[in-house]
């Protein structure tokens, strides 16, 4: 008996560790797969994405018709008894599963388990297909055809994420045809490399018993081998098995042996090919004919190796005899030990892309990527052994069938790798030609294109996808309405919900009469339809037609069978693409409407800005432009973490919130410092949150004062901003970054810089610059290069920087913002300062007078002499330290009263028996706009007076 465990092996640890974990987190939220997970994970990840399935899903399909006398299991029962018996005693669960995922036997290390473990972890019957389980051994070894380790977060289904496994194909040794999957299962603390040898072992006796139950043709073909082996062997050299001539070979290296051996099997030839193997030794592989004593007649397949013949008897004749047949045990196990000596061991990994095969009847090269080598040719005495013997048609439909299923799994991984309708519906036109047909156009409606569901899907198609080998082939371009009459391939296909099979379109009277002039033109390109329904989940997304043109053989069932399972896989694509692009055309009408929709009117600035989202998600960027009192303006731009209606909906929050603060003149790192307070309760009020969904953001505000053209900037984790001065010359100021939004408790820290007139503030996001496939430094290199104009308007800047910096395929939102600087001309601003003296109060009335005079503004002078009257008398009565009055006329008459007191004016209604309490309610009926700002030292209270009628 066996005692396994201990220690993980170092990948084990990494397997089970936090890396893993946690690429499976941000995978199953949405994220791409992370490059450190192994590729046979990463390919059946995406594959479960593309099927649609649930990790937290813990039912499988039962089976309880599955064959309990299937060939695997009556030569699986012993090997797996064996099993039970070396790992007595050990948390071991033992099963062996056919070539469709069903579980057919169960054996378990602990007689206890049985009864302890779940259904779906001790009962045969189950499947485990991957389009099921999702990533598992099982599944996995049936996709990859290769050995199979699981561990832990590799697994898809919640259930198993505390367990381990590995899997391996069992073929039939004759024909290389995956019988089923042999696989061991155990707790992951408990993983040991030594299993992989215990199941390649265990493999191989099941495949050494499945020789045995060959049927009595295949065994005569064998025997009539042998004994032809054994006269030519007199006096020349020694024909060994494969194992002893490819000792140390790779899996993969095995696969593609098996693969080129089916090939020249299915030509019925004599014929010889060259195969390159990974360790850059070439193997030749000989097929000849033979026929049996009793008449069958087939082919054998030899493979000859460079380097000496190891002295190494074949079976014999007596010993092929020896093989008991099915179901009896073996009677010489030591025969049948070597009767796997004359075939390929299993283990093999995914085989190679098929190729067709030359042979002695045919000119020019192989088809195999080699030259085609004359039998007769290769006479050095070379070691040499048995690769594969059966005949032709077997060896046919087992080709035919090794390809479908290669198809089959490359449309796993091909088909739906993003969430565009038509790049899906061209992945699977791209994925069949020239495989399965030599041209495919696919009809999709308008409906659903724009991610809804038609109306009319039997009418409303227009043609989205047409690929082929050639490109002069006369179909209707994409874009065009395509009408199909009652009696074509298409609309019968469309309408019995099953694929519609013309194969000679000579005579398809239906498909000939719905066009006759455009049908006779294409029959000088295709000869052979299939017409497939995209359907996925109830809802008819539109049709896919295959042609075959350049292939003479017609279309047949099989094919059939192949493009419907085909077009099933893809629709459930297209369908996931199509709600997708309806949830994401949601978001964004959402996003846009959360978002300025136009410029306010002020004068500081001349602004242009954009806002791009990215190609797989909407995000929570935005901009916004805040006309503030005193003829100054704030630009800000933010960015909401994540993706999404959550992220554009607490961007529309923050954007509401960050603008009322702005608009109670607090100064950049105020706002900043209220806006963090606000996300941190957002995360705290949110209860259906937990530790993953933290709401984070990160944001830039700027304050631009046009009477003294500076600029008070501060961020909270986001890029600083480009300055263009008017020279041309580019920077990006040194900002203190503060912490993103939402983390609490650090200060945010606000800089004052000089911006000349003319000169060009630009806001951004970090997707503009940031992207996995592009240097950063790099990117800034490039927006300095597109910025280094300033005579260029706002408009156009904006344009320049997203067509020459901006990703080509931004996978992150874009917002931009471009501000030009004015400066409020000297002669549009009075400012005189007084002694806080109540007998002063006239002689500003004067001079703002005199001043409203010099700037044509009469009309306007009773209302702005009596705020200025109750403003000034406020000052010297409630403040302190000398005080200032400053008009401003710009788009209004903006007069301003600051003092070195920080005591804010409270507007109130005043009792008929008050003597005073009436000058603010005075101010607030007679001003447009009123309110306080705060400066370091003292306040400034104001109030903007229209000039409409002025």
């Amino acid at each position: 008996m066996v005692r396994f465990g201990g220690a993980a092996t170092p990948t084990g640890r990494a397997t089970g560790g936090t890396g893993p974990v946690l690429s499976r987190e941000r995978f199953l939220e949405g994220g791409p797969v992370d490059a450190g997970v192994r590729a046979p994970i990463s390919h059946s990840w995406q594959r479960c994405r593309s099927l649609g399935l649930s990790p937290d899903r813990s039912d499988l399909p039962f089976r309880e018709d599955f064959d309990t006398e299937a060939r695997i299991v009556r030569a699986a029962v012993p090997v797996l008894d064996r099993l039970q018996y070396t790992f007595a005693g050990t948390p071991m669960n033992i099963c062996v599963a056919d070539a469709s995922g069903t579980v057919l036997l169960r054996r378990f290390g602990e007689a206890s388990m049985a009864g302890s473990l779940p259904a779906i972890q001790r009962l045969p019957g189950f499947v485990f297909a991957e389009r099921f389980a999702g990533t598992n051994g099982i599944g996995l070894a049936l996709a990859e055809r290769q050995l199979i380790r699981v561990y832990g977060a590799e697994h898809f289904a919640e259930r198993a994420q505390q367990s381990a496994c590995r899997a391996l194909p069992v073929r039939d040794p004759l024909s290389g045809r995956i019988e089923g999957v042999l696989c061991l299962g155990y707790p992951r603390s408990l993983d040991d490399p030594a299993l992989a040898t215990v199941i390649r072992k265990a493999a191989r006796a099941i495949e050494r018993r499945l020789l045995g139950h060959s049927s009595a043709r295949e065994r005569a073909l064998l025997r009539a081998y042998l004994e032809t082996e054994a006269e030519a062997a007199v006096g020349r050299h020694h024909t060994v098995g494969l194992d002893e001539l490819a000792l140390g070979q790779r899996p993969d290296d095995r696969a593609l042996l098996l693969e080129k051996a089916t090939e020249l099997l299915s030509c019925a030839q004599r014929a010889a090919v060259h195969v390159r193997l990974s360790d850059g030794r070439r193997v030749t592989l000989l097929s000849r004919p033979m026929t049996s004593a009793d008449g069958v007649e087939g082919l054998a397949v030899e493979a000859v190796l460079p380097g000496p013949a190891p002295r190494h008897p074949l079976i014999t004749p007596r010993q092929i005899d020896a093989l008991p047949a099915f179901p009896d045990e073996p009677a010489e196990p030591a025969a049948a030990d070597r009767a796997v000596r004359v075939v390929l061991p299993s283990g093999a990994a995914a085989l190679a892309a098929p190729a067709r095969v030359a042979t002695d009847g045919e000119a020019g090269g192989s088809g195999l990527g080699v030259p085609r080598v004359p039998a007769e040719d290769v006479t050095a005495p070379s070691p040499r052994g048995l690769l594969l013997v059966g005949e032709p048609e077997v060896a046919r439909h087992a080709l035919a069938a090794r390809r479908r299923l290669e198809l089959l799994s490359e449309a796993s991984t091909r088909i739906g790798t993003t969430l565009d309708v038509r790049r899906t519906a061209r992945e699977l036109a791209e994925t069949a030609v020239p495989r399965l047909a030599d041209h495919v156009t696919i009809d999709l409606p308008e409906a659903v294109l724009r991610g809804e569901e038609s109306a009319d899907p039997h009418g409303d198609l227009r043609r989205t996808v047409v690929h082929g080998i050639r490109d002069d082939c006369p179909f209707h371009p994409v874009g065009k309405q395509v009408d199909y009459g009652p009696t074509t391939p298409q609309l019968r296909c469309l309408l019995g919900g099953e694929a519609v099979l013309e194969p000679d379109l000579r005579v398809a009277a239906g498909w000939l009469a719905h066009d006759p002039e455009h049908t006779a033109e294409l029959l000088t390109h295709v000869h052979s339809l299939i017409a497939v329904p995209l359907v996925a989940r109830g809802v008819v997304l539109g049709v896919a037609a295959f042609y075959r043109g350049r292939d003479p053989t017609p279309f047949g069932d099989d094919d059939r069978s192949l493009a419907q399972e085909l077009a099933a896989r893809a629709a459930l694509s297209i369908d996931n693409a199509r709600r997708y692009t309806r949830e994401r055309s949601m978001v964004l009408a959402l996003q846009r409407s959360l978002l300025p929709h136009g410029l306010p009117d002020q004068d500081a600035v001349d602004v242009a800005h954009r806002y791009l989202p990215a190609e797989s998600d909407v995000g929570g960027d935005w901009y916004d432009v805040i006309p503030l009192s005193g003829t100054r303006v704030g630009l800000m731009v933010g960015d909401v973490v994540g993706h999404g209606m959550l992220s554009a909906a607490t961007m529309g929050r923050l954007r509401t919130a960050a603008r009322s603060f702005a608009e109670l003149d607090f100064p950049p790192d105020e706002v900043l410092t209220h806006l963090d307070n606000l996300v941190g309760r957002l995360d705290r009020e949110d209860p259906a949150a937990d530790a993953t969904d933290i709401v984070g953001a990160t944001c830039l505000y700027a304050v631009y004062d046009p009477t003294t053209q500076r600029c008070t900037m501060a961020r909270a984790g986001h890029p600083p901003p480009a300055l263009v001065r008017p020279d041309g010359t580019v920077s990006f100021p040194e900002l203190p970054a503060g912490p993103p939004l939402g983390l609490g408790g650090l200060p945010f820290e606000a800089v004052e810089i000089d911006l000349p007139e003319g000169s060009q503030l630009v806001l951004y996001t970090d997707g503009l610059i940031e992207d996995r496939d592009r240097d950063v430094d790099r990117v800034l290199d490039r927006l300095r290069e597109a910025l280094a104009v300033p005579e260029r308007e706002p408009e156009e800047t904006c344009q320049v920087v997203l067509n020459s910096v901006a990703p080509a395929h931004p996978r992150d939102d874009i917002a931009l913002l471009v501000a030009r600087t004015r400066a409020l001309a000297p002669d549009r601003i009075a400012t005189w300062d007084l002694r806080p003296d109540p007998a002063l109060v006239g002689e500003v009335r004067a001079r703002a007078l005199r001043q409203l005079a010099d700037w044509g503004l009469d009309e306007a002078a009773f209302a702005a002499e009596l705020m200025l009257s109750e403003l000034v008398t406020n000052a010297i009565r409630h403040g302190s330290g000398p005080v200032r009055v400053r008009l401003l006329h710009d788009r209004t008459l903006i007069c301003e009263v600051s003092d070195a007191s920080n005591t804010a004016p409270h507007l109130r209604r005043a009792a008929s028996t008050d003597e005073g309490g009436r000058g603010l309610f005075l101010v607030a009926q007679l001003a447009r706009s009123w309110g306080t700002r705060y400066l370091p030292e003292g306040k400034v209270i104001w109030a903007e007076c229209g000039l409409d009628g002025v």
